[in-house]
């Protein structure tokens, strides 16, 4: 495990393009879409508050942690499988448990950098409040997780290298969507609110954003989040192919 763990951080940290984009998009986006004035107003859909205070921040940090999971994550385990790489690693001890998990990590090390970045950037450029409560962190690993676990499932079913990132782009769109990147989830239509609540992107996004805001995360918001790590994880495990 710490053998994997060590050549995959190596491999990953040579892919520079993947760790900018993955920091500097969101980021260039905040800062862009922040300055509009109207965003920087009190809003009454959204309960006062400004838009740059919780909903871009979260937004944008979901942007993240989606291209983290659903395009980086399966483009390299499937690209693995394509390259026969895998079916190396099915000779050794190695179990698709070990693999998955070493990919998790490291994954999961670049969505908390770019969770700094966004948090700092929203305070420097924007005013925004650091996030205030505890359950901030456990939200924002629980979400990443389940995230994770997706991306771990489209690895597992995409048949070449080339599907895997397409495959995510068509998930992370309208997971993005109905997390609010568009639409604020308080303004959307009763039906598209309700699918939003039930997508496992709308609840991560609304728990980072009662948890940015000081307040209790829903134990609705955290129930969904949990059943689809749950879910997807135990998918990714099952139908994980050598080859």
């Amino acid at each position: 495990m710490k053998k994997i763990l060590a050549v995959e951080t190596k491999l990953h940290l040579r892919d520079s393009w993947s760790m900018l984009f993955i920091i500097a998009l969101p980021l260039l986006l905040l800062i862009v879409i922040g300055n509009i004035p109207d965003l920087g107003k009190p809003n009454p859909d959204l309960g006062g508050e400004r838009f740059v205070d919780t909903q871009l921040p979260a937004t944008m940090l979901l942007l993240a942690l989606t291209t983290v999971a659903l395009t980086v994550l399966p483009a390299v385990l499937a690209t693995y499988r394509h390259q026969g790489v895998l079916r190396r690693m099915s000779t050794t001890p190695v179990s698709p448990a070990s693999m998955l998990s070493v990919q998790l990590i490291i994954n999961l090390g670049m969505a908390v950098i770019a969770a700094v970045v966004l948090i700092l950037g929203a305070r420097l450029v924007h005013g925004s409040p650091i996030p205030s409560h505890w359950a901030f962190v456990p939200v924002f690993l629980l979400g990443t997780a389940a995230l994770m676990s997706i991306g771990l499932l489209i690895a597992a079913l995409a048949p070449n290298a080339k599907s895997a990132p397409l495959i995510g782009n068509v998930i992370m769109f309208p997971m993005l969507f109905f997390a609010g990147m568009w639409i604020p989830r308080e303004t959307m239509p009763p039906v598209l609110r309700t699918i939003s609540d039930y997508s496992v992107g709308g609840p991560i996004v609304q728990a980072m954003r009662d948890t940015w805001a000081g307040e209790a995360p829903s134990l609705g918001s955290l129930a969904v989040i949990v059943v689809g790590l749950a879910l997807f994880s135990a998918l990714a495990v099952r139908l994980f192919r050598w080859q």
